[in-house]
């Protein structure tokens, strides 16, 4: 069962009309979520599990998109049927958290307040601000506790953030090569990436797509530097 094709899957999106409180002690929304789901939720609603992504990856965990055969989910060796995440005994939930360039509002989404994309405008979202997100997304899927939450890199640092936020609805914390913080040096490699993106001739001042370019040479670079220093 384990080297069986991919199951055919279909993202969906959910929207919230109360704004998000953030961190920062500003508030966003309305705002929309993209999510995938595998497996069956039981009756008891016991059975879910919550694979949180890392930074370039989606909530498209697993399986592939009925109009693109080579759209493989990026962790499909890790959930379906007879794999690890046991789609006939869990009910595995992926979700694109705000900000993200997958789906879900971020800067290339329209601002309802100016008619324009939010571009440098989107507010400054932090993992806990992602993991309240997803308390709301399980909310509005009827889970009151996540059997378990999972998820590597920073997909690690939500699932540690769920565990002292909603310790209650967590009975399980895996967090693969992940930390729940940065060091300073990490801080500074991440801001030379900053660096590179906003200082690439294509980035506008985050007004880029307005320009109809994306300043690719900047992000070559800070990806660079990513695969260098990541967890």
């Amino acid at each position: 069962m384990a080297d069986a094709e991919p199951t055919s899957v279909e993202p969906r999106r959910m929207r919230f009309e109360a704004p998000l409180p953030l961190s920062s002690g500003a508030a966003f929304g309305p705002y929309e979520l993209v999510y995938e789901t595998y497996g069956t939720l039981n009756a008891a609603r016991s059975n879910a599990v919550l694979v949180c992504h890392a930074l370039n990856a989606s909530h498209h965990v697993a399986g592939v998109h009925a109009d693109d055969p080579r759209s493989t989910g990026w962790w499909d060796n890790m959930v379906g049927p007879g794999k690890p995440l046991d789609t006939r005994r869990f009910f595995v939930v992926g979700g694109n958290n705000p900000g993200s360039g997958f789906g879900s509002t971020g800067p290339m989404s329209i601002n309802p307040a100016t008619g324009r994309r939010y571009g440098p405008d989107f507010p400054v979202i932090t993992v806990e601000d992602w993991v309240h997100a997803q308390a709301r997304l399980a909310d509005a899927l009827g889970i009151e506790r996540f059997a378990a939450v999972m998820g590597g890199s920073l997909g690690g640092m939500q699932a540690l953030a769920w565990s002292v936020l909603y310790p209650q609805r967590v009975a399980h914390c895996i967090a693969i090569a992940s930390t729940p913080k940065l060091s300073a040096q990490n801080i500074a490699f991440n801001e030379v990436a900053r660096r590179a993106i906003i200082t690439d001739p294509e980035f506008h001042g985050g007004r880029f797509y307005e320009h109809g370019v994306v300043p690719r040479r900047g992000l070559q670079v800070a990806r660079m530097i990513g695969h260098i220093t990541c967890l």
